[in-house]
C-alpha cells in the first residue's frame, strides 16, 4: 500500500511541483484544516516534495487560509451550532470571556503547543470573544512547528520513512521544539485559568 502511494505521488510529482500544483496544494491543504484533517502528515508532505523552507511557506499559506475559512464559518454560517455543542460545558461562558481578555496571548501560545488541535481550535475561536485581529495574528505561532514537520518531510526522503522520522528525531531542534510547545501548553493553561477566577471574583464582587 505504502509502495503504491510513493509510485502514485512520484508520477504526480511533475505536476505536484509546478506552480499551479503548488496552488492545488494550498487549496488542498486550507480545506483539510476546515474538514478537521490532522496536519502533520500534510505538513511532511509539502516538506518531501518542496523541500524546508518552500515546503513550511506553502503550509503557512494553507493553514491561513483554512483557519480564516473555519473562522468566519464558525462566527457567521455555524455559530448557533456550535454554540450549542458547547453549551452544556461547564464554565464555557466564563472561558469565552477569559479568551476575550487574554485573546491573542491564548492564540499564540496554543498554536506553538501541538497538544490543542489546530482544526477545532479555529471552531471555537470563533465563537468566543476574541477578535478577528487577534485570530490572525496569532496564527503566527504555528510558523516554529510548521518548519519543524516540514523538515522532517524533507529529511525523511520518502513517505515510507515518515513514522520513523517522527518516532526517532531525538536532536537539538526536537528538544527544543518540544521544550517549546510544553512551556506554552502551561501557559496557556494559566492564562485560562487566572482569567476564569478574576471574572468569577468580579461576579462575586459585584453581588
Amino acid at each position: 500500500m505504502k509502495n503504491s502511494v510513493e509510485i502514485w505521488l512520484n508520477q504526480l510529482l511533475p505536476f505536484v511541483d509546478s506552480t499551479n500544483g503548488i496552488y492545488l496544494f494550498i487549496i488542498l491543504y486550507a480545506l483539510s484544516v476546515t474538514c478537521l484533517v490532522p496536519g502533520a502528515w500534510f505538513s511532511m508532505l509539502s516538506g518531501l516534495i518542496y523541500g524546508t523552507w518552500l515546503g513550511s511557506f506553502v503550509v503557512i499559506l494553507g493553514a491561513f487560509l483554512g483557519a480564516e475559512l473555519s473562522f468566519y464559518l464558525g462566527r457567521k454560517l455555524l455559530r448557533d451550532w456550535i454554540q450549542k455543542r458547547i453549551a452544556g460545558l461547564p464554565r464555557m461562558e466564563a472561558f469565552s470571556k477569559a479568551l476575550g481578555r487574554e485573546g491573542l496571548k491564548v492564540i499564540f501560545l496554543s498554536r506553538l503547543s501541538p497538544a490543542f488541535p489546530f482544526g477545532l481550535l479555529n471552531y471555537a475561536y470563533s465563537v468566543s470573544n476574541v477578535t478577528g485581529r487577534n485570530f490572525t495574528l496569532g496564527l503566527l505561532g504555528i510558523v516554529p512547528g510548521t518548519i519543524f514537520y516540514c523538515s522532517l518531510g524533507s529529511l525523511a526522503g520518502e513517505i515510507s520513512r515518515f513514522p520513523e522520522v517522527l518516532s526517532g528525531r531525538t536532536d537539538l531542534v526536537s528538544f527544543i521544539f518540544t521544550f517549546v510547545s510544553i512551556i506554552a501548553t502551561c501557559i496557556v493553561f494559566w492564562l485560562v485559568i487566572k482569567g476564569t477566577q478574576d471574572i468569577f471574583q468580579e461576579f462575586d464582587s459585584s453581588n
